[in-house]
């Protein structure tokens, strides 16, 4: 076994033949006994017929992604988690990592990495990034998949309650006004439920909307309608029996986003950044649950399954403690009044 340096290279690299097969290769290491240790290592894989490496190198990440996107394409997976993969994926196109060959992909390089949005944004791209790597793995590219942790993520804790839809309308268009309307008296999703909403899927005389596909298997369900929605959605869909309440020039056929008009009234609001769309369905399953104190019907009517997940968009007012802790402090000093 022959260890070296490369020019320009300030790692050490082995070279040696198993079974008549040259290999070569950098360990990645900068100190010559953690270099020899890796590639004694490598050397006993191989000879065992338990090795990794080739002859040939391996791909850069985007020469990879084809493949696992065609394996994506045509693996057996719910559409919504072919979607995620695929956001995933546009997520890591727009950094520098794609440019790596996999097998140079450490920890310090995925750490380093930044992607614009949320935390499930982040996590988005690096569970991809991590079902890439282990794929890579299985299908003998690399040796080991690098580890690192996904960011944690924290519910909204933002609502766009009455006090910020007040603000926000005036300066609203006619559809936006729509769909802020709807979605603080409905709590839908706004991408999965409410745009592609259909004039078919409004029962008028039992005053309902029907979900007929969402996030969740519990998520087809039927929504009550207030007052001002029935308001809302008999003159949006007037003269029309079927097709999409929200219809646009999108290849869907419907709208996507509204996410730009959104942003503008906010900040001609003066609202906060953090505020989204999405903040209207936790302020709805807010007023609900004070409303009605059963966290089932509540759960039942925004397609819920788990309590510790619908308890995320509960925001209880603590206003009841402030009333309580009043009565019972109260107590004694009317004691001492009176003694």
């Amino acid at each position: 076994m022959e260890l070296f340096r490369r020019e320009n290279s300030r790692c050490w690299w082995y070279d040696f033949t198993v079974r008549g097969t040259r290999f070569r290769g950098s360990t990645k290491e900068r100190n010559r006994t953690a270099a020899y240790e890796k590639a004694a290592v490598i050397y006993a894989e191989l000879s065992s017929g338990k090795g990794y490496c080739t002859n040939r190198k391996t791909p850069y990440l985007a020469e990879f992604a084809l493949r696992f996107l065609n394996f994506v394409e045509n693996a057996k997976l719910a559409e919504k988690s072919k979607d995620y993969l695929s956001n995933g994926w546009r997520l890591l196109e727009r950094t520098p990592i794609p440019g790596m060959r996999i097998d140079h992909i450490t920890t310090e390089d995925v750490n380093a990495l930044a992607f614009p949005g949320s935390a499930y944004n982040v996590n988005c791209a690096l569970k991809t990034l991590r079902r890439m790597l282990h794929l890579a793995q299985e299908w003998g590219l690399i040796g080991k998949v690098p580890k690192f942790k996904l960011a944690k993520e924290i519910g909204r804790s933002l609502l766009l309650d009455e006090e910020a839809e007040r603000k926000i309308l005036s300066f609203c268009g006619p559809l936006l006004r729509e769909i802020i309307i709807l979605l603080r008296d409905t709590g839908m999703r706004p991408k999965k439920e409410l745009f592609p909403m259909r004039i078919e899927n409004l029962d008028w005389n039992h005053r309902m909307i029907f979900v007929p596909d969402s996030k969740t298997p519990t998520g087809r369900r039927y929504i009550p309608m207030s007052d001002r929605v029935v308001d809302l959605l008999m003159v949006r869909s007037a003269g029309r029996i079927e097709g999409w309440v929200f219809p646009a020039d999108s290849a869907a056929g419907h709208i996507t986003t509204i996410d730009k008009q959104f942003r503008k009234a906010r900040a001609e609001a003066g609202l906060p950044a953090g505020l989204k769309l999405y903040c209207a369905r936790h302020d709805y399953g807010t007023q609900m649950l004070q409303h009605t104190g059963n966290l089932a019907l509540v759960m039942r009517a925004m397609g819920q399954t788990s309590t510790k997940a619908a308890m995320q968009y509960q925001h209880p007012d603590l206003e009841h403690i402030r009333t309580a802790l009043n009565v019972t402090r109260a107590k004694p000093d009317q004691e001492n009044r009176i003694n």
